[in-house]
């Protein structure tokens, strides 16, 4: 009796682990399939981070947002300025960005140096992650970004997300960080 009940035991537990790897593999099958595309506009009310700046604000000089998109829905969002400097704040990031695009205007370039991540948010367990990972391709692959810098809210988790991604502390300033993801 007591080899019956073993042997229908293991039965159970084989059959769990298949569903559980089945369910896994369904929970971050949509991470191969996904892309970055470049955004009009976002909803600034889903921006956990940053939901008092309006799209006239991220998509104003030298600032662009990008999305993860899958089967035409966005399940991660980041928010960028390109600028010549690391901001410290939210009004400098704005002066920055304006500056580096007027000077890059002029001189018939590409937006400044250094990509400034300053806001992200997933809707999907992973969108975090793989934004990080996709904006990041894209940089290594423009010629004239080298560096992202991110400009991060004063919060452990914040601390946490970049490190966990591989992004080393740059300096804390009054009421943000800045971490640097390494690009070369």
């Amino acid at each position: 009796m007591e080899k019956k009940f073993n042997s229908r035991i293991k039965a159970r537990i084989r059959k769990n682990r298949q569903a559980l790897s089945k369910n896994i593999d369904n929970f971050f099958g949509w991470v191969k399939g996904a892309k970055l595309v470049e955004l009009k506009e976002c909803n600034p009310k889903e921006d956990p981070v940053r939901p008092e700046l309006d799209n006239k604000f991220r998509t104003g000089f030298g600032r662009k947002i990008y999305g993860v998109e899958y089967q035409g829905e966005i399940h991660a969002v980041m928010c960028f300025a390109y600028t010549n400097k690391v901001p410290k704040s939210v009004e400098e990031l704005e002066k920055l960005s304006t500056d580096a695009f007027l000077q890059t205007a002029l001189r018939d370039q590409t937006g400044g140096q250094i990509a400034i991540a300053y806001t992200v948010w997933s809707k999907k367990k992973g969108g975090g992650k793989l934004i990080v990972k996709e904006v990041f391709k894209k940089i290594k692959k423009s010629n004239h970004l080298n560096r992202l810098v991110t400009l991060s809210p004063l919060t452990e988790m914040a601390k946490k997300f970049h490190e966990r991604n591989g992004a080393k502390l740059l300096q804390i300033n009054e009421t943000t960080q800045n971490f640097e993801y390494k690009v070369f």
